[in-house]
C-alpha cells in the first residue's frame, strides 16, 4: 500500500501525495478555478491535470526536484536558475490571463496594516520594520500588468539537470508585475539573481527587486506565524528583512 504524504497543510487547504498523484484540498474552490485556469493558459510546463472533484484537485506529479527550499542552500546549477529565469519571460510575454491583480493602493494599504501589526505586537524591532517599509516603497510605482505567477518561489519551480520540467501552484496566478515574479523566485537566494535575469534576458531594476523582498517578507510574516510556519529559521523571511538594513 502507498504511503499518504502530507506536503502541506493548514486551515485553508492540503496538498498531499500519494505515489506520483498530489491531490490539493481547498476551502475555497475560486482558487482551484484560477489555477485550472492559469495552467491551461501557461505557455510553460504546468503539472498535468488528472480529475478534479470538488473540493480535490488531482495532479500528476514533476519529474525532477525544485529548485529550491527557502531557507536552505539552492543544489541545481547556475543554467538551472537561468532556465527558471527565461521560463518567468515566456510567461510574461504571453497574453494576459482575465483575472486582474491587486492595484497598488491596496497593496500599499495591506503592507501598512502588516507593519502596524508587527510594530503593535513586537514582532520585530522597530528600525527593521521602518527600513524595510522605506526600501518597499520602490515596488509601488505604476507597472505594466503581465501574466504572472504570483507565488514563484523556488519549491514551485522543477528541474532536471539543467532544464525546467514545470511550475506548480498557480492559484495567485493573475495580472501584475514581472519584477514581483522575479523577486518571489530570488526571495532568500539573492546570490541567483544574475543567473536569473542573465535568462530573463533584460535588464530589470534592481531597486525595485529588492523593495518586493522587503514587501513581501513584511507581508508574510503574520500569515506564516498564524499558519505554523516560522518565518524567523535561518535565511527566511526575517533574515530577508535584516540583510535590508
Amino acid at each position: 500500500m502507498q504511503e499518504v504524504e502530507v506536503v502541506v497543510a493548514h486551515h485553508e487547504c492540503a496538498t498531499l501525495r500519494v505515489g506520483d498523484v498530489f491531490l490539493k484540498i481547498d476551502a475555497d474552490q475560486a482558487r482551484t478555478d484560477v489555477e485550472v485556469d492559469a495552467m491551461t493558459m501557461a505557455p510553460i510546463p504546468t503539472p498535468r491535470i488528472l480529475w478534479r472533484t470538488p473540493p480535490v484537485l488531482a495532479l500528476a506529479a514533476l519529474p525532477g526536484t525544485a529548485l529550491g527550499r527557502l531557507g536552505q542552500p539552492s543544489t541545481a546549477s547556475r543554467a538551472a536558475w537561468a532556465a527558471a529565469g527565461a521560463a518567468a519571460r515566456e510567461l510574461h510575454d504571453a497574453p494576459l490571463p482575465p483575472r486582474p491583480g491587486r492595484d497598488r493602493a491596496d497593496i500599499a494599504a495591506h503592507l501598512d496594516d502588516e507593519c502596524a501589526w508587527l510594530l503593535a505586537n513586537n514582532v520585530l524591532p522597530a528600525d527593521l520594520v521602518t527600513r524595510n517599509r522605506q526600501v518597499a516603497e520602490a515596488a509601488l510605482r505604476p507597472w505594466t500588468p503581465v501574466f504572472t505567477h504570483g507565488d514563484l518561489q523556488v519549491a514551485h519551480v522543477f528541474v532536471d539537470g539543467d532544464e525546467i520540467t514545470g511550475v506548480l501552484d498557480w492559484s495567485e496566478a493573475g495580472q501584475g508585475d514581472a519584477l514581483f515574479d522575479l523577486a518571489t523566485l530570488t526571495l532568500g537566494h539573492q546570490e541567483h539573481l544574475d543567473d536569473v535575469i542573465a535568462g530573463y534576458g533584460t535588464d530589470v531594476d534592481l531597486d525595485v527587486i529588492r523593495a518586493w523582498w522587503s514587501l513581501r517578507s513584511l507581508r508574510a510574516i503574520r500569515w506564516l506565524t498564524e499558519h505554523g510556519f516560522d518565518p524567523s529559521a535561518p535565511g527566511c523571511e526575517i533574515d530577508v528583512l535584516t540583510a535590508q538594513m
